[in-house]
């Protein structure tokens, strides 16, 4: 297989992000950690806009723990998040890398074109600095959406790698500057 081609074997489906997230609020919801109307909200923040802040969704829901593998697990992302957090105070830096945001598309194809930037004419605007005012194109062609790069100042990660443009799936990691967007 050339090197270029990516694995398929665990592509995600469009939506099983935004579903994954909806089931932990109706789980919060069923374990009384919810009520009938903060679900509604929060569902409205998940299913409503484009770009999704998961944290803001669901960051501050402890649910009951499953098996135990999970739970240490769990603690074990704690411990090391929580250590990486206390190094960059020590060293006198933040978190160097903003959590990532969730970006709905459309994989119907009813629009076909969306310009991500920091600049208030794009379609899917981004805060964080290293974000140039108009970053990178998305355009849906044959049923898959592709990025490129505008020639940003920092460029265009996709699961790592730099692109200058690359077709896009269901689970992929996009990186604009240092912004992370997971694609649903």
């Amino acid at each position: 297989m050339p090197a270029s081609m990516r694995e398929t074997g665990h592509m995600l489906e469009p939506g099983f992000s935004r579903d994954r997230l909806a089931s932990i609020l109706n789980t919060a919801f069923a374990e009384g950690l919810l009520s009938e109307q903060t679900l509604s909200y929060r569902l409205g923040l998940l299913f409503g806009p484009r770009l999704i802040e998961p944290r803001g969704v669901v960051g501050d829901l402890a649910l009951r723990a499953g098996p135990r593998r999970r739970v240490v697990l769990d603690s074990f992302q704690s411990v090391v998040a929580a250590a990486r957090t206390g190094l960059g105070r020590i060293v006198g830096s933040s978190d160097s890398e903003p959590a990532p945001l969730m970006l709905a598309l459309d994989w119907a194809g009813a629009q076909d074109d969306l310009l991500i930037g920091r600049g208030p004419e794009c379609d899917i605007g981004l805060h964080d600095a290293t974000v140039s005012r108009r970053h990178a194109r998305l355009v849906f062609r044959d049923g898959t959406w592709v990025i490129q790069d505008l020639a940003s100042k920092n460029g265009v990660t996709v699961n790592g790698t730099h692109v200058g443009r690359c077709q896009l799936q269901p689970g992929d990691r996009v990186g604009l500057g240092l912004q992370l967007v997971d694609i649903d």
